[in-house]
């Protein structure tokens, strides 16, 4: 298994796969990190992934950027974000969530330009049309490559949000029109005390009714990766192999 650092865009990443030499990725998967979580934190997860379903060590390339906030002055120095959130949601006291579903996050924009521009990097360099690009993410990671699947010129080859939540709700309304068809991986833990188990659900009802394919998995946990879903995460990417 290779791991190498590199620059894509305007973001620093990390690309893991087992390829044989010479050989060239026929999927893509872009993961992306959560609020608070250092740069590689879900690098791990290319294994894991590998070793559920030998099929994705053959064919997959896995992409971790890093987000481009620094928390540090947060007390946080190995900690990065997409955009920073309010102190009433780091603090746990957001209560409002139909209110903050509404709200575009300030630095959305600004996340979604460096995904994007990585997104393209990769595209470009690894020649693969985003057709064969599957964006994902944990928490926030799952928010901005959400945002970044709505609007990229073509539709992505797939979308997995874990333990994410719905923003910018009226723009991702108007914009999952356009994306009827696309599969999607949610899921989400009934006992998440961070991202609330029902705004998740929200965001999966309005997808759902734009018409993108999302399959859900609900598991009994908090705010973290369960086993099962790693699981049926590792089939969803395969089947996104046998789409092509």
């Amino acid at each position: 298994m290779r791991r190498v650092s590199t620059r894509l865009g305007e973001l620093d990443c990390q690309v893991v796969d087992a390829l044989l030499p010479g050989s060239s990725p026929q999927l893509a998967v872009v993961l992306c990190h959560g609020y608070g979580a250092p740069a590689t934190d879900l690098v791990p997860l290319s294994r894991e992934l590998m070793e559920l379903r030998p099929e994705l060590a053959r064919y997959v390339r896995f992409v971790f950027p890093a987000a481009p906030l620094s928390l540090t002055e947060l007390g946080m120095p190995f900690s990065r974000a997409w955009f920073h959130l309010p102190m009433e949601v780091l603090t746990g006291r957001q209560r409002d969530w139909e209110t903050y579903a509404r709200a575009v996050p300030e630095g959305l924009p600004a996340a979604r330009r460096a995904v994007m521009s990585a997104v393209s990097a990769m595209s470009a360099e690894m020649k693969l049309p985003y057709g064969r690009i599957v964006l994902g993410g944990f928490s926030q990671g799952g928010m901005v490559t959400t945002d970044v699947a709505l609007r990229l010129e073509e539709p992505p080859a797939g979308l997995c949000i874990l333990s994410g939540t719905l923003i910018a709700q009226e723009e991702w309304k108007a914009r999952a029109a356009n994306r009827k068809g696309l599969p999607v991986f949610q899921s989400h833990g009934r006992y998440d005390d961070i991202l609330p188990f029902q705004p998740a659900e929200r965001l999966r009802d309005l997808l759902t009714e734009a018409g993108l394919a999302v399959e859900f998995l609900p598991f009994d946990g908090p705010h973290t990766l369960a086993p099962e879903e790693l699981h049926r995460l590792a089939d969803f990417l395969v089947a996104r192999l046998g789409a092509l």
